[in-house]
């Protein structure tokens, strides 16, 4: 009886496990997806020639990766502190409005230092363009997003 309970418990732990690194391979394997979306649609979207794609991608990898940076980490510190704003006191409102601050600040310092770098490869209106296939792309990934979830029970 006790073996039984083991087992039991034991296949329920193996399959978690499983479970959720399906689950990170499905998430790794949804952003590879939608960043062959978006280099398929932006290339498209700013006629980028075979010389300028070659140039354009290290650059624009490069600020995508330091604002999912920003983003991501800085902001997630930031905001998860957010969560108490009831518990913290003025002083360290301060502080987490100045990392605020400071994370908003290097998100545009990183999107001057884009432009700045594309303007030697790029004309200045496919540098224009690429902003609104920017946010033109995030329209399309978001509806077809609330599109997929509304056929979801």
């Amino acid at each position: 009886m006790k073996t039984s309970k083991i087992i039991t418990v034991l296949l329920l732990l193996v399959s978690v496990n499983f479970y959720a690194q399906g689950e990170k391979r499905d998430k790794k394997e949804e952003k590879e997806k939608i960043k062959a979306m978006k280099v398929a649609f932006f290339t498209t979207e700013l006629s980028l020639t075979t010389t300028e794609a070659e140039k354009f991608w290290p650059i624009y990898n490069a600020f995508e990766d330091k604002q999912f940076e920003n983003r991501s980490h800085k902001m997630r510190s930031i905001k998860s502190k957010l969560e108490t704003i009831e518990a913290i006191d003025e002083k360290e409102a301060q502080s987490l409005l100045s990392q605020f601050e400071n994370v908003e600040e290097d998100l545009h310092q990183n999107r001057k230092k884009l432009v700045q770098n594309l303007r030697a490869i790029l004309p200045a209106t496919k540098i224009l363009r690429l902003k609104k296939a920017e946010d033109d792309f995030n329209r399309k990934l978001l509806k077809q997003y609330k599109g997929n979830r509304a056929g979801k029970p």
